[in-house]
């Protein structure tokens, strides 16, 4: 039975055996193996947290940044660039303004000044008359007439002052051809050559514009 029962176990595999090696040797090839996952699961550790490995992944992290920080200056020169088109506009749109409005301005006097203008040539045959007829009237200081037109002539020619309209009286003065129309001449050897003499119609002036030249008659030599 002693044998037999050897026997058995050798067929079933003892530790004396040769059959149970497999098992064992087996079952160190997987304790191997887990050892060598983490052997290799701590040198990949060991890679990662070493100083190349970090500082690599900071250079990338701050490359990423300064692309961003890139592309926001590229925005900002963008909205810069829009901004100083936008003011160069503003500025060229207020010029033309200002002188629009200036040579509006300018166009709306020069009408008043032309109505102005068109209304005293009118009104000046008016004040000759107005002057004549004081001229011709009784110097009695008591007419009652006179006194009238006498006031109504200054309150025309009031008016006409205060639009600026001034009169030509040029007697004793040298002769104007742009202020003054000769209508004759007289020799005279007591004034000097071309003086006005006598004044027919006086001239009247407003700014820079003769409304009406004066009517003169001028000296000569003999």
């Amino acid at each position: 039975m002693a044998v037999k029962d050897f026997e058995t176990d050798n067929e079933k595999g003892s530790p004396r055996g040769g059959e149970p090696a497999p098992k064992n040797e087996k079952g160190r090839t997987g304790k191997d193996a887990a050892q060598g996952s983490a052997q290799a699961g701590s040198q990949k550790s060991a890679e990662a947290g070493s100083p190349e490995a970090s500082a690599a992944g900071a250079a990338a992290e701050l490359s990423e940044e300064l692309s961003a920080e890139l592309d926001e200056l590229d925005e900002l020169a963008k909205a810069l660039a829009e901004v100083g088109e936008l003011r160069d506009r503003h500025l060229r749109l207020k010029a033309e303004w200002d002188n629009y409005r200036r040579r509006t301005e300018a166009e709306r006097a020069d009408e008043r000044s032309r109505a102005t203008q068109r209304l005293v040539e009118k009104l000046l045959p008016l004040v000759d008359d107005l002057e004549r007829a004081v001229e011709h009237s009784s110097e009695a200081s008591k007419d009652p007439l006179r006194e009238g037109i006498t006031q109504v002539l200054s309150k025309m020619q009031d008016i006409l002052a205060s639009e600026g309209v001034k009169i030509i009286d040029p007697k004793g003065q040298p002769f104007d051809a742009n202020l003054h129309s000769a209508i004759s001449k007289v020799e005279d050897n007591k004034v000097p050559d071309e003086t006005v003499l006598e004044v027919y119609q006086k001239g009247y002036e407003m700014g820079s514009r003769v409304l009406r030249p004066a009517c003169v008659v001028v000296s000569c030599r003999p």
